[in-house]
């Protein structure tokens, strides 16, 4: 299993899990909250079977990857991505996120300019501001975060539970996009990542991008459902419109957030067009 040494926490380093499948111009993608780098797998057979070298992680705190107790904040994600990319030595990357995984893109093309990068994909996106406030009045109120970071802490299965059945629309899309099987599977991984990590990832959704978003100079492609629930278009793609120069806009009819998943089809049709540009 590869690993990548990112950072040191007292007596023990802090190493991020990596996989690298495939050949072609690479591909580096970059998981959503509260999953891991398997949660690509639908896109990563589409990938490779296109063409492209397919490079996945799991986040620190999350998956395989270590569990220091300091960290989620987007500068310190944004370098664990500039370490992997600097190490394997990458060129001419698609880099890829999905809900949380979108910040690492935005920040690490902003802090670290596109030198490696040609491409930009983001899922489900996070940005420009989630953050209620004077100058952002289109937010939300800070204490939904409060609340949603005290359910975690406070039972962090039980609130799992609660987000992943709103990550993929469980209610509606249950037994024709998504499987029993599936959303436990999702919620396995959930509730195996870093309690740290879980609670500490909500504070980091209230970041502000609008300095780093115009200064992404690539071509960049957002897509993400109508029926989003937990970053519904209104308050993240379409706030993108003006603030990304280059930026193509597919929002699927009738996606949850989830919809790499659910809506693979109309996914990685959107993401393959996109790529072979």
């Amino acid at each position: 299993m590869p690993y990548m040494k990112v950072g040191q926490e007292n007596s023990a380093g802090i190493e991020v899990y990596y996989e690298d499948h495939g050949t072609g111009r690479p591909v580096v993608m970059i998981h959503g909250y509260p999953l891991d780098g398997h949660s690509w797998e639908k896109q990563e057979l589409a990938l490779l079977r296109g063409g492209y070298r397919v490079i996945t992680y799991d986040r620190r705190g999350f998956g395989a990857s270590g569990r220091p107790s300091a960290g989620y904040d987007y500068d310190t994600l944004a370098a664990d991505l500039d370490i992997l990319l600097t190490a394997l030595d990458l060129r001419n990357v698609a880099l890829v996120g999905f809900s949380m995984g979108t910040g690492e893109v935005v920040r690490y093309l902003a802090r670290y300019g596109s030198a490696r990068v040609s491409r930009a994909v983001l899922i489900g996106p996070l940005g420009p501001f989630l953050l209620k406030t004077a100058d952002n009045t289109e937010g939300v109120d800070e204490a939904v975060f409060d609340e949603m970071a005290r359910a975690c802490a406070d039972d962090r299965p039980a609130f799992m539970k609660a987000f992943i059945d709103d990550l993929y629309n469980f209610d509606l899309l249950r037994g024709t996009r998504i499987s029993e099987q599936a959303r436990q599977a999702s919620w396995n991984v959930a509730v195996s990542a870093s309690a740290t990590a879980s609670v500490e990832c909500i504070r980091t959704w209230l970041t502000d991008f609008r300095a780093d978003l115009p200064r992404i100079n690539v071509p960049t492609l957002v897509i993400q459902g109508s029926a989003d629930r937990v970053l519904p278009p209104e308050a993240s793609g379409d706030r993108l419109a003006g603030l990304i120069t280059d930026m193509r806009h597919v929002v699927v009819d009738g996606a949850p957030h989830g919809i790499g998943w659910t809506h693979p089809v109309e996914c990685n049709a959107a993401l393959l067009d996109f790529l072979h540009r």
